[in-house]
């Protein structure tokens, strides 16, 4: 039973005691009226859908909030967290913001591909046409520098309806090309009043820009965030769309590699998968298949030579079984690899250190050390670099329904008038998230949580500690 008390906090009765809980924190939504104190709302469209009829509960009240944290360790043994936040509950609301008739929605990809661009895509056409009866959408094309630099393209869900069975981006995607003032100029030029951005981390940092802007000019205009990271290193939210669809396709990748070390003298089956910074599909990859031997991640430093390193670890598994699997995230090992004085200050579009090719290297590293070791010796490594492969595919069942999900999420917040948010599970419910606390916020793999101690389990790797 719980027990709330006028200071805010709210203490646990059990068997064994009494267990203090703390107080939560709900996080400010910014909202359209925060500058614009005049605008009136009306009733939302949904009464009139004949498809609806919404009953009790069908739309969400400020007080539907979701909790960030749901596991607490009510012993007292180790301290929780602090401070404990809520975020709204995404879904409608009863009073809207904005005219149906008179939305001019933009709609932008940004950044590398995943899978559910198009199905994202899709959803925000079909949710804005059908649901709330919007018929002026337009498609940015080739990202952040088509507001200024290309001509939009007009959407309708006719024209979309096979979309979601297409892998990439009908819109055309790139990276960099953010130039505030031109963007929000174009943005303001066009007339557009909801703009709907589909991006990473870095396109967040620019969506947070973008509202800030409009908010400064006191712009009528709603802006919505949603994540798209095939790496899921997006933070908040339980996973980024793409993600399992990733992991499931990794899978054919690893299952190749298996049997192409199976069936090798002393072979060896290396895939490379994407995570730049995190290694959460590595991770997932291997826990979803019992033929990896070990698991390479860029949050777990790793060594090659002497006690305790890959190469000890790898001739004892050539030893038992005659054959090894090994999944290596793309940022693992990086600062391993000898790179040249240019390669050091390299950059991408997006401002982003260029990786070399981990795959590669360690190739040429397990070749060199078999040949040393064992002159003479049959030894095979075949390596698998689907990278490409996974990011172009469409989405499978359950990333499709994320995709819907986030995308009418986001429709419904924005004509409720919330504006500078994302939209996303947490803890399994969707909710609305400030967008400079997802642009600021990350999802590395924890090596010291359970899900690494489920890896470290079932490939019986080594901790890697210091050399």
């Amino acid at each position: 039973m719980a027990i709330a008390n006028p200071e805010g906090s709210t203490q646990v009765d059990s068997s064994e005691g009494t267990f203090p809980f703390p107080s939560i924190t709900i996080r400010e939504l910014p909202h359209l009226t925060d500058y614009l104190p005049g605008l009136e709302a009306s009733t939302n469209p949904l009464d009139a859908n004949s498809f609806f009829r919404p009953s009790d509960g069908f739309y969400i009240t400020p007080f539907d909030v979701i909790l960030r944290q749901i596991v607490y360790d009510l012993s007292g043994t180790h301290s929780s967290p602090s401070p404990h936040f809520a975020y709204h509950r995404a879904g409608p609301r009863r009073r809207v913001f904005f005219e149906p008739s008179a939305v001019k929605a933009a709609i932008v990809t940004c950044g590398g591909l995943c899978p559910g661009m198009n199905t994202v895509i899709r959803e925000l056409v079909v949710g804005l046409w059908e649901l709330y009866g919007v018929r002026h959408i337009y498609g940015i094309t080739a990202g952040y520098r088509g507001f200024y630099s290309t001509d939009r393209v007009e959407l309708n869900p006719k024209i979309l309806h096979d979309l979601h069975k297409r892998g990439g981006t009908v819109l055309e995607t790139s990276r960099g090309g953010f130039d505030l003032v031109k963007i929000v100029d174009a943005i303001e030029r066009q007339g557009y009043n909801q703009v709907y951005i589909i991006g990473g981390d870095g396109t967040m940092r620019g969506a947070v820009k973008i509202f800030e802007e409009i908010r400064r000019r006191k712009l009528n205009i709603g802006v919505a965030g949603i994540p798209k990271t095939v790496d899921n290193d997006v933070g908040i939210i339980d996973r980024s769309f793409g993600f399992q669809t990733a992991v499931e396709m990794a899978q054919q990748a690893i299952n190749a590699a298996h049997v192409e070390a199976e069936s090798a003298v002393n072979g060896i089956g290396l895939v490379k998968l994407m995570g730049r910074s995190t290694g959460h599909i590595a991770l997932y990859a291997t826990l979803s298949n019992r033929d990896v031997d070990c698991c390479l991640i860029p949050e777990n430093k790793f060594y090659l030579e002497g006690k305790g390193g890959l190469f000890e670890f790898l001739e004892q598994r050539l030893k038992l079984n005659g054959h090894a699997v090994l999944v290596v995230a793309e940022g693992a090992g990086q600062d391993m690899i000898p790179r040249t004085e240019a390669q050091k200050e390299e950059r991408d579009e997006s401002g982003n250190p260029v990786f070399l090719d981990v795959g590669a290297w360690l190739k040429s590293e397990l070749k060199t050390w078999w040949a040393r070791e064992h002159p003479g010796e049959l030894f095979t490594v075949k390596y698998i670099d689907p990278t490409y492969m996974i990011r172009a595919v469409p989405a499978n069942s359950t990333d499709s329904l994320y995709c819907t999900l986030v995308a009418h999420s986001s429709i419904h917040g924005v004509m409720a008038g919330y504006t500078g948010f994302v939209s996303g599970p947490i803890n399994g419910n969707y909710g609305y998230i400030p967008v400079e606390e997802v642009a600021e916020a990350k999802n590395e793999v924890n090596t010291r949580d359970h899900k690494w101690a489920w890896v470290r389990s079932v490939t019986n790797q080594p901790d890697f500690g210091d050399s």
